[in-house]
């Protein structure tokens, strides 16, 4: 049955009814979940889901990161609804992890539906919202890197939610702040990758 968020809140509760009676979540399923219209939606739950003990998992990161490109791609194009190939609709988590990692979002869902909801619209319309779209897969390109540095994806993958949850409760200080942190994501990655570097190069060789 489809089921579309308005909140973080709902978003963390319908992840938890999903992971509650199967052994393990397909993407397809939180597509079906969650209908196919929601672009902040689909670019707030992957992001949100790399952001958790999940994001450890090798590869996932990036794999993630592709899901949100494509989302942002599409919202990018103007398409009226999100497409994603059965090739990334097959990919799957075990549901205990996925519980595991939405009861430990709980209160930080609680804490951002008290903060962000409804200010500022003039920033959430298709114009910004496309503006976002083209920072997002920006973002996205940089989570490949800092993959192999623990935890730096999760600074791109947080700025991404923060403009996943600005598109979808449309707060307009949100995708405000979500363009800051895409700036401060943005010199964290390159700080990162510069100092893990035994050369002092940015690049790995």
């Amino acid at each position: 049955m489809t089921h579309e968020p308005h909140s973080a809140s709902e978003t963390v509760e319908a992840l938890e009814d999903l992971a509650e009676n199967t052994d393990k979540v397909c993407i397809g399923d939180v597509l079906d979940e969650f209908g196919k219209r929601s672009f902040g939606l689909f670019l707030f739950v992957p992001a949100l889901i790399e952001l958790t003990p999940i994001g450890g998992i090798p590869g996932l990161p990036t794999l993630l990161a592709l899901i949100i490109a494509l989302v942002a791609v599409q919202l990018l194009l103007g398409r009226d609804h999100v497409w994603l190939p059965q090739l990334i609709q097959r990919r799957a988590v075990g549901a205990e992890k996925l519980m595991k990692s939405a009861q430990k979002l709980e209160g930080v869902a609680a804490f951002l539906d008290r903060w962000f909801k409804g200010r500022l619209e003039r920033f959430t319309g298709p114009q910004m919202q496309k503006t976002a779209a083209t920072v997002v897969v920006a973002l996205c390109c940089t989570v490949p890197p800092l993959e192999l540095i623990p935890f730096a994806s999760s600074a791109p993958m947080l700025a991404i939610a923060a403009f996943g949850l600005a598109i979808l409760v449309r707060d307009g200080l949100l995708m405000l702040v979500a363009l800051a942190l895409s700036l401060l994501a943005v010199g964290l990655g390159g700080y990162f990758w510069f100092t893990s570097s035994p050369s002092g190069s940015i690049l790995p060789f």
